[in-house]
């Protein structure tokens, strides 16, 4: 990957917006201050916002001509040196509204996956980042065939660099080919490690982006994660052990965070981190709760989380930075409307002890002992109850094998089902006698 190119100046930035009706205006002017925050941290001056209102976006502009002309108008007057749409754009209407108003134009994902291409800083997270940029421009070269071609750099520019961008189709799909070929190297190599990691309990870290994730990482863990206050500062999953004084170990991971319309490309690209997310045993849901929009957030994240297929997965939501709050009596109204949440400020550590002693009730939980009756030529069956449990005891008997274990309460009937049909196929085997 092409090193991040800098810009002797910060770029002015114009952010543009549709709301599809007027009930529909409050929250996308909330999405244009995100947008906002989006744009200052790919290190852009934001100049202006205009929304506009209309009952559908227009096939060849998304927003209406009259209104393309106007941004053409002030393009030059404020001056700006790119357009960023709220929403994303397709082709055609990139290079419409680019010939009209003679200015860059970049939307909400190529936004987004900028400022993860700023970030990426392992060679999983830089594959991945140059893996979801390529697949989202490869249909767009057609339409912006000369405009790659321009000189400078820049927001929605950076990346996989502008000499990569400018190579015929085939020679970047090859190169998504071997992209996704060292993802899939360092995917396997991750799933060794996991499987490493033996019966501990898994905790998860997922919230919106800037809820505060990095900071309870560090505040349960010490772990010297890099906390910044901007969006998608952390990008790579971080796992450190945590001693809660229980007898089974426990694992804490901070991963990426999520944002609302995150480009699919991404969510397909960064599989290989959220996997961390996918197959814990606990998500620690962290909200910030002095955000004006934390429920709207809470249901993205919820959205992405099912998208996952983590719908099913034991959830605990922190409510995080109640030291920011200005008035301490809504904490009330939240606990009372989220009554197993807790309440905690990551920075200052109110309700960390709270948070711990959680994850260790739900970590106990979710464990239960129980003596397992296997054929004596269940060798994989076997192996399963030593890779997912807690080995008490094994005694090996004439006829079977007797092994009380602890295990997670979800595996464990899952094994037992399984165990219950080797028993089934072993008395429909000739001369099979019965068991005990």
């Amino acid at each position: 990957m092409h090193p991040i190119e800098t810009t002797t100046r910060a770029e002015r930035a114009l952010l543009v917006g549709l709301a599809l009706s007027d009930r529909e205006r409050w929250e996308k002017i909330e999405s244009l201050d995100e947008l906002a925050q989006l744009a200052a941290t790919a290190g852009a001056e934001v100049a202006e916002k205009i929304l506009q209102t209309r009952r559908k976006p227009d096939p060849a502009y998304l927003i209406g001509k009259g209104k393309v002309d106007e941004l053409a108008k002030a393009a030059q007057e404020i001056p700006v040196d790119l357009l960023i749409f709220d929403e994303e754009l397709s082709p055609a209407q990139v290079r419409n509204i680019e010939s009209v108003t003679e200015t860059r134009v970049v939307d909400r994902s190529e936004l987004i996956m900028d400022i993860f291409a700023i970030h990426a800083r392992s060679r999983a997270a830089k594959i991945q980042v140059e893996l979801a940029q390529l697949n989202y421009r490869l249909p767009r070269l057609v339409g912006r065939g000369v405009e790659l071609s321009r000189l400078g750099g820049g927001i929605g520019t950076r990346g996989p660099g502008e000499t990569k961008l400018e190579v015929d189709r085939r020679r970047i799909r090859a190169r998504i080919a071997q992209l996704k070929r060292d993802l899939t190297s360092l995917e396997t190599s991750r799933m060794v490690q996991r499987q490493g990691r033996g019966d501990a309990f898994r905790v998860a870290l997922a919230g919106y982006t800037n809820a505060g994730k990095s900071t309870l990482m560090n505040a349960l863990s010490s772990a010297g994660v890099t906390v910044a206050d901007q969006l998608f500062a952390t990008l790579d999953a971080t796992t450190r052990q945590i001693d809660l004084g229980t007898r089974r170990d426990i694992l804490l991971t901070d991963t990426v965070g999520f944002i609302r319309h995150l480009p699919h490309h991404l969510v397909a690209s960064f599989h290989a981190t959220l996997e961390e997310t996918i197959e814990a045993d606990l998500i620690l849901h962290v909200v910030d709760v002095s955000h004006t929009a934390y429920r709207q957030q809470m249901a993205t994240v919820d959205e992405v989380l099912s998208e996952l297929g983590c719908i099913d997965t034991s959830t605990l939501v922190v409510f995080n930075k109640i030291d920011r709050l200005e008035d301490q009596s809504c904490l009330d109204l939240i606990r009372s409307r989220y009554p197993m949440s807790v309440a905690a400020s990551a920075l200052t550590g109110v309700g960390i002890e709270t948070v711990k002693a959680r994850i260790v009730a739900l970590a106990e939980d979710m464990d239960r002992e129980e003596v397992l009756f296997l054929p004596l030529d269940a060798t994989k069956l076997l192996a399963q109850v030593h890779r997912d449990g807690r080995i008490i005891e094994e005694i090996f008997e004439d006829s079977r094998i007797q092994v009380r274990v602890r295990m997670d309460r979800a595996k464990l009937s899952r094994l037992q089902r399984e165990i219950a049909d080797a028993w089934a196929r072993a008395q429909d085997r000739p001369g099979a006698g019965e068991q005990d």
